[in-house]
């Protein structure tokens, strides 16, 4: 039975700048559907139709038939889609707004005015469902941690369409593992699930069907291992380690707690000059914090960090010379973008406008030039990040989650990038990653932090044992 039904859909945000141009998709009951393309093709807009965010929230010029649940959805208000469809958005983070996981879990029945029975039963099986602590506080989870928690808030309402927009994005394995397992025995009771995903050898066994859209069109795919293979192309890596190089960084004993919870146990480790350092671990290990330690973001409880980047610079106080020598890309690109367009974003921290446009042509920036950073995709978001980044050629470059909502041509068009302007500037990178494609290509050194402290360290062998073990 069809839960979402399109035909012959076009959207556009601006006038005759169609977005999806003559769409035909279906998703049913009892299977998980897979929406795939490239960074900005589509792939969010078309879900924003489905679960009413367009047109009633984004406007723009909407033709075609859509229906879900077998009703045309210019004929039903937003809350009554709202009580058809679940809805779990690309950046988790702006979707909580409560303190406690429990009550994040519960503010959605609450808003669909459960009994008070309900709710205690549908949170504590739902935070069951996703593996988390409704006991946590929000602010104190990861990256990981948060997605699991929205989408166990919106498995709670019951809702029998569910659609999640790049659900994996910051999930480990064993997380991922745990969400599309929860989703498969949803679909056996007759749920309806559609996901779009980046990460397609992550996702893949698990679904039922898989669309590919391009070019504002769609098409199902009926091959689905040749559909991975055609883009799963090997990330390759045109980097060598540093031979012999000075330390750059000296942590010792470092250590954080949050609400009483202790993350990092004792943290020892060496960061070395020109080096590509990758941080491994499962959500909530500690990864980014220990990246916001370095970044002077954040203070560490116990233990101490020497740098040898410079000896002005002290070593605890951030500043604006810290911040020219030490580029951050956060896991969220939202907290980092804040220009009217893209050049200027990129212009903010470049030393010349000769060099913005070098970036810009390196990225392949050129056809967002004038676009806001925040109307873009979340694919889109994460490059200008990291072009911004790297415009204002930092020494030490920290990459938290940098290749969220990359497509394998994106992926491998960034890390050449991430390459060239290593080995031109002799820059040290440290990423933190739970994504394999690009993981043994951004990496000269690997750690694995678990138990809050640096478990294992090696080189790319250590990345195969931890993805692929």
């Amino acid at each position: 039975m069809k839960a979402v039904y399109m035909e012959n859909v076009r959207f556009a945000y601006d006038k005759d700048a169609w977005v999806l141009n003559g769409v035909d998709f279906t998703a049913e009951y009892g299977k998980i559907t897979l929406l795939s393309g490239m960074s900005g093709d589509g792939k969010s807009t078309l879900l924003s139709i489905i679960c009413g965010i367009i047109p009633n929230m984004t406007p723009g010029t909407l033709e075609g038939k859509t229906y879900v649940a077998g009703k045309d959805v210019r004929e039903m208000k937003t809350s009554e889609i709202s009580r058809q469809v679940g809805c779990v958005l690309q950046n988790a983070e702006l979707q909580i707004v409560q303190a406690i996981v429990e009550d994040e879990v519960a503010f959605g029945c609450e808003n669909l005015a459960m009994p008070q029975e309900m709710i205690e039963k549908r949170v504590k099986a739902a935070c069951a469902m996703m593996e988390i602590d409704p006991s946590l506080k929000t602010r104190t989870l990861s990256g990981g941690q948060k997605q699991r928690l929205i989408t166990a808030a919106t498995l709670a309402m019951g809702q029998k369409i569910i659609i999640l927009d790049e659900p994996l994005a910051n999930l480990d394995k064993e997380g991922t593992h745990t969400l599309m397992t929860a989703l498969r025995r949803l679909t056996d009771r007759g749920y309806c699930v559609i996901v779009t995903e980046h990460r397609l050898d992550m996702v893949l066994p698990y679904v039922d069907e898989v669309w590919n859209i391009s070019k504002g069109k769609v098409k199902k795919v009926e091959d689905k291992q040749a559909y991975l293979i055609s883009r799963a192309e090997i990330i390759t890596d045109s980097c060598k380690p540093p031979q012999n190089p000075s330390e750059l960084l000296r942590i010792t004993g470092v250590k954080k707690a949050f609400a009483k919870r202790e993350i990092l146990k004792g943290i020892d480790l060496t960061v070395y000059r020109g080096e590509r350092l990758l941080i491994l671990g499962q959500n909530g290990c500690g990864k980014t914090t220990l990246s916001r330690i370095i970044a002077r973001l954040e203070r560490a409880d116990e233990g101490k960090i020497e740098q040898f980047i410079d000896k002005k610079l002290g070593t605890r106080r951030a500043s604006r010379r810290w911040f020219k020598e030490v580029g951050v890309v956060y896991q969220n690109p939202n907290y980092q973008l804040f220009m009217p367009t893209v050049r200027k974003e990129i212009e903010f921290g470049a030393e010349s406008k000769e060099y913005a446009d070098e970036i810009i042509d390196m990225f392949d920036l050129h056809s967002l030039e004038t676009r806001h950073p925040q109307s873009l995709s979340e694919g889109q978001k994460r490059r200008v990040s990291i072009a911004a980044v790297a415009a204002s050629r930092p020494k030490l470059l920290l990459l938290d989650e940098p290749t969220v909502g990359q497509d394998y041509a994106g992926l491998q068009r960034l890390v050449d990038v991430l390459g060239k302007i290593h080995v031109r500037d002799n820059n040290t990178m440290i990423t933190v990653t739970h994504d394999l494609r690009p993981a043994r290509a951004l990496c000269d050194r690997a750690v694995l932090i678990e138990g809050g402290k640096v478990a294992k360290e090696g080189g790319k062998e250590l990345v195969d044992q931890y993805f692929l073990s």
